[in-house]
């Protein structure tokens, strides 16, 4: 059964961190951080709707780049019980994903925690100013791509680039659950 994201918290900070990415660097928030807005999406390696919108999600984030808008994504799954989403896979899915952006994993699921992280993906959308403004999802796609769908993700952070707000009406992402710890 897939879990949504709920979309209360806007306004909020975000949660600091300090995590290793699978270009072995350790990162925190003000290492990621836009000039003009941050997307924290959580993922995983085995998710079918992270596996459908992969190739995408690293287009959007080359096309916010453009923007001042920077990305990062954390994968918080417990890797022992799923080992798809090992640190290894985590590293040969970012190259055959092209992600040019940091994939960080988050061991001991504290990350996903303070972000109130749900499901994979999991996108949250923070302005300038580090203030949660988005938590939709990256468009129409479920566990296959929707030809010409609209790009609700890269819309609402150009408008958070912009404006420092969000748009009123979010749709909340869909996917899989975090796999937590016993």
């Amino acid at each position: 059964m897939p879990d949504e994201t709920p979309i209360p918290g806007l306004g909020r900070k975000a949660p600091d961190f300090s995590l290793q990415a699978t270009d072995e660097r350790q990162y925190c928030l003000a290492d990621i951080r836009g000039e003009n807005g941050t997307v924290v999406v959580f993922i995983c390696n085995h998710c079918p709707y992270v596996v459908a919108i992969a190739g995408r999600l690293a287009e959007e984030a080359r096309a916010l780049a453009e923007h001042g808008i920077a990305t990062a994504a954390i994968m918080s799954n417990d890797a022992n019980a799923y080992p798809a989403d090992s640190f290894e896979n985590m590293a040969l899915f970012a190259k055959r994903n092209d992600f040019d952006f940091p994939y960080l994993i988050d061991p001991t699921q504290a990350v996903a925690r303070a972000y109130d992280a749900v499901c994979t993906p999991d996108f949250f959308g923070f302005n300038a100013q580090d203030e949660l403004q988005y938590r939709g999802r990256l468009d129409a796609s479920k566990t296959t791509p929707v030809p010409g769908a609209r790009r609700e993700l890269y819309e609402a952070m150009v408008q958070i680039a912009r404006t420092g707000r969000g748009p009123a009406d979010q749709i909340p992402s869909m996917g899989c659950s975090i796999k937590w710890r016993a």
